[in-house]
């Protein structure tokens, strides 16, 4: 894994982004000495947006959104 500070990262992003592309590498970046990031390969991620398979029989009846009534909350938070 290759590990670069963010003042390097900023320089040189898009030849570390043709690092990540090409050879699937995946590379730390530091802000004094300390990993606040890490760049790596999107293939093999699953897409966030797209829908989970086993949550395709789910069936919402009501509206989540839906304020509660008085009687619907429980004692302690009326």
């Amino acid at each position: 894994m290759i590990q670069v500070n963010t003042n390097e990262a900023k320089n040189q992003l898009s030849y570390l982004l043709s690092k990540v592309e090409k050879n699937h590498e995946k590379i730390k970046i530091c802000r004094n000495g300390k990993p606040i990031a890490l760049l790596v390969p999107l293939d093999g991620l699953r897409d966030p947006l797209k829908q989970n398979p086993k949550l395709t029989g789910v069936k919402i009846h009501e509206d989540p959104t839906t304020p509660l009534d008085e009687e619907d909350w429980p004692d302690l938070l009326r």
